[in-house]
């Protein structure tokens, strides 16, 4: 019997390095990862912005930056997708020279953040102590009233191929609250409803779609999963009427639901 050989560290996907072993202890780390929260301020962790303010170098996409610019007194090294690579080197290098490094992440980089965060380990090849954030995931779990123990919450904000979380998916519709990030533009509120239909959910469960939550313009539009399928479009921003900040609730069929008063 031959063993199967165990895949080289850059072999594998960035979030199977991030969550590849726990965290090495460290007395006095040097790199944090930061989960700046659903992106209204108070928000923030103590925790998390002690670690932004202490930095001599901070990283992470440019909106997730913006959110949190005028807490930060440090070099920044803000990217896009196109320019990761480049700008994580330039990071990596001003860590290498002795900065505090932090690297920043919308919400908590547990719900959605480890294909960035394994990218910024595999750069620095040095312990990145986590500090996690509020979710918007969390956020609308509370605005909905679904128990996260009663709820199956998949993020579909990656890159990469979304089988595996799309088939939870459908295996849990009706059955338990589903709390969902999309992917913009591709994979939207109404094309996840139009799949969960197609897999054989009921067209009458309840659907939320939270947008920019905590912010002063939150809103949020409670359909049916039925109606919320017609909206199932393209993959560009104008062909859906939500926007990249949502997050789906898709509430569980259950005899004890009330009605609320008109």
């Amino acid at each position: 019997m031959t063993d199967t050989p165990t895949p080289a560290a850059d072999e594998l996907p960035p979030e199977a390095v991030a969550a590849g072993a726990p965290e090495r202890p460290a007395d006095d780390p040097q790199l944090f990862a930061v989960g700046i929260g659903p992106g209204n301020l108070d928000y923030l962790t103590p925790r998390g912005e002690r670690a932004i303010r202490e930095a001599d170098a901070v990283v992470g996409f440019e909106t997730v930056v913006d959110f949190v610019a005028d807490r930060i007194d440090a070099e920044l090294f803000a990217c896009g997708y196109d320019d990761e690579a480049e700008t994580l080197a330039a990071f990596a290098e001003s860590v290498a020279d002795g900065a505090a490094g932090t690297a920043v992440l919308m919400g908590d980089p547990n719900f959605s953040g480890y294909q960035f965060l394994g990218r910024v380990e595999a750069a620095v090849d040095r312990p990145v102590r986590l500090v996690p954030g509020i979710s918007s995931l969390q956020m609308a779990a509370s605005r909905a009233r679904t128990p996260m123990e009663e709820s199956t919450f998949v993020t579909l904000h990656k890159r990469g191929d979304l089988a595996a979380d799309r088939e939870r998916l459908r295996a849990d519709v009706g059955e338990r609250h589903l709390l969902v990030l999309p992917r913009p533009y591709d994979v939207m509120p109404g094309d996840i409803a139009a799949d969960l239909l197609e897999a054989g959910a009921s067209e009458s469960l309840t659907a939320l779609i939270y947008e920019r939550l905590t912010h002063e313009d939150e809103a949020v539009t409670r359909t049916s999963l039925g109606e919320l399928a017609t909206e199932a479009a393209g993959s560009g921003p104008e062909e859906t009427p939500f926007s990249d900040l949502s997050v789906l609730v898709v509430r569980a069929e259950a005899s004890h639901e009330t009605t609320e008063s008109p």
